[in-house]
């Protein structure tokens, strides 16, 4: 089950820890692009590799982008390519980390690198 999705506008939305499982639902909701912003291993063996969700994602229509940020450490070249990896996907986009916090921290970050 995918934890709650927060909407930040019409194209973007984000959400905490996704799994394998949860992809196809999204692609169902209308979601066409997932950016996936947790580095690998950070959860532990119980959080799922990026390269299986981005399976999934593509096996369900999904564009999918890997861009692994720290918490508390988003470097300014995070943001900008953040703000490329969103005029490339198709909306609405559904990003994700842990919490969702660190997308949406992101995602305000790219906005304002311009």
């Amino acid at each position: 089950m995918v934890a709650p999705i927060r909407h930040l506008n019409a194209a973007f939305a984000v959400t905490a820890q996704l799994t394998v499982g949860d992809v196809h639902g999204l692609a169902a909701m209308g979601f066409t692009a997932l950016i996936n912003n947790r580095p690998d291993g950070e959860g532990g063996s119980a959080q799922p590799l990026s390269r299986d969700i981005e399976q999934a994602a593509r096996t369900a229509g999904l564009h999918y982008v890997y861009l692994p940020v720290v918490s508390g450490a988003i470097t300014p070249a995070q943001a900008v390519a953040m703000r490329q990896a969103l005029v490339t996907a198709p909306a609405p986009v559904l990003a994700f980390c842990h919490s969702g916090a660190r997308s949406a921290q992101l995602y305000q970050l790219a906005q304002a690198a311009a």
